[in-house]
């Protein structure tokens, strides 16, 4: 069901999307769903209120490589606004609440606040270069050192890594197997210990080879 965002659920945005936000219309979805398909057309821009999304490709084995997950207050769907096929999927990470703006809505925007134009192409950068980084990864690093960087990045300041198997190997580009492998050395090296299904505590830091 399609609504408009709630008083509240505009100032939790940035200051940035608030106005463009007004433009769209914002609706819930459930777990697991769809909203972006690799090589599909579409022009819409999803601004996220709350919930996760996942931007992600697969091949025909059914094995993916997630290229980012994002949260409140960011949006998805700006790499296929000049009208090219999209160039990832997105779905939803958990249950989500989203503004979905149009193609012409957001050009309306631009033209009135001509300052969101740097806004869009500093994300554009910065998501480029992200990608960047994890296609080096992947050609250079194995897939213990991908792992090792995952974890690093995820359990600063004494976070837990709260990601199933099959969420790490969708992060890493390997197989599920894989990573149970390591997960299960890891721990028995008292580098990493289970603290709930799908969640791990660092104990010390990660050797540099395995």
């Amino acid at each position: 069901m399609s609504d408009t965002p709630t008083d509240a659920e505009f100032q939790a945005l940035p200051p940035a999307l608030r106005q463009l936000a007004v433009r769209g219309i914002a609706r819930s979805y459930r777990k697991d769903v769809v909203l972006i398909e690799e090589g599909s057309v579409g022009d819409n821009l999803y601004v996220i209120l709350s919930g996760s999304l996942r931007a992600y490709s697969s091949d025909a084995r059914g094995r993916e490589i997630t290229y980012g997950v994002y949260g409140p207050g960011e949006y998805v769907g700006e790499m296929s606004l000049d009208g090219g096929p999209r160039s990832a999927s997105v779905i939803t990470e958990e249950a989500s609440r989203l503004v979905m703006v149009t193609r012409a809505s957001l050009l309306t925007h631009i033209s009135e606040h001509p300052e969101f134009a740097f806004e869009l192409l500093t994300k554009v950068i910065r998501r480029a270069r992200a990608a960047t980084l994890s296609t080096k990864q992947l050609a250079l690093n194995d897939v213990y050192g991908r792992l090792r960087s995952l974890v690093e990045d995820l359990t600063i300041d004494g976070r837990h890594l709260a990601l199933t198997h099959q969420g790490m190997a969708q992060r890493l580009g390997c197989s599920r197997e894989m990573v149970s492998k390591l997960v299960k050395d890891l721990e028995l090296g008292g580098y990493l210990r289970r603290v709930a299904a799908g969640e791990y505590q660092r104990l010390k830091n990660l050797p540099a080879r395995w």
